[in-house]
């Protein structure tokens, strides 16, 4: 049965994309054969593209599986096609007929119908500063894991260290690891090393370091810090390799001046990242209150120094994945929920959401209705939303932010409030009007 949609682009193909083979269909009539398998080395790639230009190929469609589109995205642009990166979510076969011959073709069927919509796509040099940014957070987790390992460590050795300090990978606590390490065992020496800012005394500290020191747990403890020293010196390095790429960009912010949020230790990155990021976009996205340099870093990596993607703030959120679910039948509503997404900036976002339930901002006094309404979870989901509207209009329309305060929102839902219920009262026929303060008598 012919189909009766209209073909809007007749020299498209479909690619299945796997990690040993490829299958590519092309329209009925190119060749002998509409449907080809090349393997995965780069000189099958481009006997592929070869192939796709001799059968008079423009526009080709891939799905975006794993990492395995990459060499064929980039052999395909550099040949000249008009390359459709599609997200799975987005197109689905049709049910019990599933084989990566038919993927191809219904890819080819769906592009030449115009029913595919291309995925996001950063510039080369974004690109590069988004893989050193997730390499960077790929470092940290590395790392984080040989701690955790230090700690159960010391742990199995009964040192109550970590009860002691608010964290080993602190200065104390980092330099009573590394003299464990190096064959100290005395509780007194080993306390000695109490950096002056900790809470808790060196009588405390020393009655914490008594333990049962074991030759095979002590060999994992020196394994675990060893490690974690690499990663952070791979981390360090990885901080240079990002600054020397954010030094490419062109410089947007005019001579603005930047006024400097104070950062915590931890975020520290190896460079002014603020300054950096403000030239890149002509706006100090710092200025938004949870939001620190790495964590506008990391945002920009995604999104690259343009929202011109998105035609409104709707569709950045919602590509983010941050906006409430249609999922509607009847007219009524069986859920809300948002959609599965692993996207990075929004996981950013939600964390710098989640740093403002005590800050006295607009977007504390936000998140703080907003939890007692719908819970913690949804209302850091709201928060990151806001943040993500917040992030689109500045970099849009080059503005810097505004904080009118906490007091300030909560007058205006207070005022909303009053109006609401003014309408509802109207509509049963009654009025409010402001309880009057008593008078005060001699």
């Amino acid at each position: 049965m012919e189909s009766t949609f209209a073909c809007i682009e007749l020299n498209a193909a479909g690619i299945d994309i796997g990690s040993f083979s490829h299958f590519v269909a092309v329209p009925q009539g190119r060749d002998t054969e509409v449907v080809r398998e090349f393997e995965g080395f780069t000189e099958d790639l481009h006997l592929m593209a070869e192939w796709l230009k001799k059968c008079g190929i423009k526009k080709v469609a891939m799905e975006a599986t794993g990492v395995y589109w990459i060499p064929v995205y980039e052999v395909l642009i550099e040949q000249g096609f008009d390359v459709c990166l599609v997200n799975a979510r987005y197109y689905k076969n049709v049910s019990g007929r599933k084989s990566d011959v038919l993927d191809c073709q219904w890819l080819q069927q769906l592009h030449s119908y115009g029913l595919l919509k291309p995925s996001f796509q950063p510039g080369e040099e974004e690109g590069q500063l988004r893989q050193l940014v997730r390499h960077r957070a790929n470092l940290v987790r590395w790392g984080a894991k040989h701690a955790q390992q230090m700690q159960k460590a010391l742990t199995q050795m009964n040192l109550q260290l970590a009860n002691v300090v608010s964290n080993i990978l602190g200065d104390t606590g980092m330099k009573i690891i590394r003299a464990i390490c190096a064959g100290e065992r005395d509780p007194k020496k080993l306390a000695t090393f109490r950096d002056g800012r900790c809470k808790n005394n060196v009588e405390t500290i020393e009655k914490s370091l008594h333990g049962h020191y074991r030759a095979e747990i002590l060999f994992s403890l020196k394994q675990a810090l060893a490690s974690y020293d690499h990663y952070q010196e791979q981390i360090k390095e990885c901080h240079r390799e990002i600054e020397k790429k954010t030094s490419h960009f062109n410089d947007k912010s005019k001579g603005q001046k930047i006024e400097k949020k104070r950062e915590a230790k931890k975020n520290n990155i190896g460079f002014d990242a603020q300054e950096r990021l403000t030239r890149m976009l002509g706006v100090n996205l710092t200025e938004i209150p949870g939001i620190n340099a790495l964590t506008a870093l990391t945002v920009v990596s995604e999104i690259g120094l343009s929202v011109d993607k998105w035609k409104n703030s709707k569709a950045f959120a919602s590509w983010l994945g941050l906006c409430p679910g249609t999922k509607i039948s009847g007219g009524k509503r069986l859920g809300s929920k948002t959609k599965p997404c692993k996207n990075r900036a929004a996981e950013s976002l939600r964390i710098a959401a989640s740093s403002l339930y005590r800050s006295q901002t607009g977007l504390g006094a936000f998140l703080r209705r907003m939890k007692a309404r719908l819970g913690p979870a949804k209302a850091i989901t709201a928060g990151a939303h806001k943040l993500a509207v917040i992030i689109y209009t500045m970099i849009r329309e080059k503005k810097n932010y505004n904080d009118l305060g906490a007091s300030y929102y909560d007058q205006l839902h207070k005022d909303r409030a009053v109006q609401n219920l003014k309408r509802f009262a109207n509509r049963l026929g009654f009025e409010i009007a402001p309880k009057e303060s008593p008078v005060a008598t001699c």
